[in-house]
C-alpha cells in the first residue's frame, strides 16, 4: 500500500522508511505475521547491550491453571523495586523477546527489577486470559517479594500498547483493593478503549498500526465478551485511589484519542498524571527505530517515571 501523503508530510523524516509498513490482524494472515514478529524480535536480542542487568526466565505456577512464562531482568541490588511488564502486539502478537530492549532499559535506568509477563494471546486465548495471567504474576511478585529479593512496598506496572490495557486493568483492580498495591503505572502508546475515537478515524491507513488494526484487535481480544468496565480500562470510572500515572503517546496514532481522555479522566479524579506527546510518530516508533534520538529519550523519561514512583513510596 502507497503511503498516504498528508501521513507523510506530518511523519517525522527519521520515520519515512517505514511509512507503508501496515499491521494485518486478520486472522488469515496471523500466523505469519506472528511468525515474522516473533523472528525479528529473536534476531535483535543479539544486538542489544544488557551489560549491567541479570537476566533470567522463569515460571509463575498457579492452581488450577497452566504457569506463566516471565522474564526477570535485575538492574538493582535486593531488595529491589520491581514493575510487572505487559509487553505490545495487539493482544494477539508477541512474547518474551517482543520488548526485550525495553525492559533492559528500564530495569538499568530505572534501578529496578523489570518482570515481563508472556502472557496468553488472543484469539485462543480471549479476555480474560491474558489479564488473569498478569494479575497471577503480581499475585508472585507481591507473596513471594521476599524470596525474590524484591521491595513489594514498591512494585509498579507497565504496558505497551496492548499490554497497556492489562497493565491499565490490574491498576484499577489494585484501587479497588482487589489485586495487591501499586506505586505507579508506566503506560506508552496504550490500547484504553474499544469505542470509536476521531484518531480512530482519522488514522485509518498509518504506518505501525491504523485504525483498522485497532477494531480487529478488540474483536479478537473480546471474543464473545460484551464490552465492559472490567475487560475495557477506558469503560471503567474506577479511578479514586489510581496510582501515579504516566502516559506517552503518539501523534499520529488511532490509539492518541483514548490516551488523552484517560489522563482527563484521572486529572479530573486528582490523580497524579503526566502526559507526553511525540510529534510526527506513528505508532510504535521506538521499536521500529530504537536507536534513534527520540526512542532513546522516551526510554529515559520512562525510567525517570519509574525512579519517581519509587522514591514518593
Amino acid at each position: 500500500m502507497e503511503p498516504d501523503p498528508d501521513i507523510l508530510r506530518r511523519l517525522d523524516p527519521a520515520l519515512h522508511a517505514f511509512a507503508a509498513a501496515r499491521s494485518d490482524l486478520s486472522l488469515s494472515g496471523l500466523a505469519a505475521v506472528r511468525d515474522s514478529l516473533d523472528q525479528r524480535r529473536r534476531d535483535a536480542i543479539g544486538q542489544i547491550d544488557a551489560a549491567g542487568v541479570e537476566i533470567t526466565d522463569a515460571m509463575v505456577g498457579r492452581e488450577g491453571a497452566a504457569a506463566v512464562p516471565v522474564r526477570i531482568y535485575r538492574g538493582a541490588p535486593s531488595p529491589s523495586p520491581a514493575v510487572i511488564y505487559c509487553h505490545a502486539g495487539a493482544f494477539v502478537l508477541g512474547n518474551l523477546d517482543t520488548d526485550h530492549r525495553q525492559c533492559v532499559e528500564l530495569a538499568r535506568q530505572g534501578a529496578c527489577t523489570v518482570i515481563s509477563v508472556d502472557y496468553r494471546l488472543a484469539p485462543e486465548h480471549p479476555y480474560p486470559a491474558a489479564l488473569e495471567d498478569a494479575a497471577a504474576v503480581l499475585a508472585w511478585a507481591w507473596t513471594t517479594a521476599q524470596e525474590l529479593g524484591l521491595d513489594r512496598d514498591r512494585l509498579a506496572l507497565a504496558g505497551n500498547s496492548a499490554g497497556g490495557a492489562l497493565a491499565t486493568g490490574l491498576a484499577q483492580q489494585s484501587a479497588a483493593e482487589t489485586v495487591p498495591p501499586v506505586v505507579g503505572l508506566l503506560l506508552h502508546q496504550p490500547v484504553l478503549d474499544d469505542r470509536p475515537t476521531a484518531s480512530k478515524a482519522e488514522f485509518r491507513s498509518t504506518p505501525g498500526f491504523d485504525g483498522v488494526a485497532a477494531e480487529l484487535m478488540w474483536r479478537h481480544y473480546l471474543g464473545q465478551t460484551v464490552p465492559s468496565a472490567a475487560a475495557v480500562p477506558g469503560r471503567s470510572h474506577q479511578m479514586i485511589g489510581a496510582a501515579t500515572t504516566f502516559i506517552t503517546c503518539s501523534e499520529l496514532d488511532p490509539l492518541r484519542d483514548e490516551a488523552l481522555e484517560y489522563a482527563r479522566q484521572l486529572l479530573r479524579a486528582g490523580v497524579r498524571t503526566d502526559l507526553h506527546i511525540f510529534g510526527g510518530t506513528c505508532h510504535g516508533f521506538d521499536s521500529l527505530c530504537p536507536d534513534w534520538e527520540l526512542s532513546k529519550a522516551l526510554l529515559a523519561m520512562q525510567a525517570e517515571a519509574l525512579r519517581r514512583f519509587f522514591r514518593k513510596s
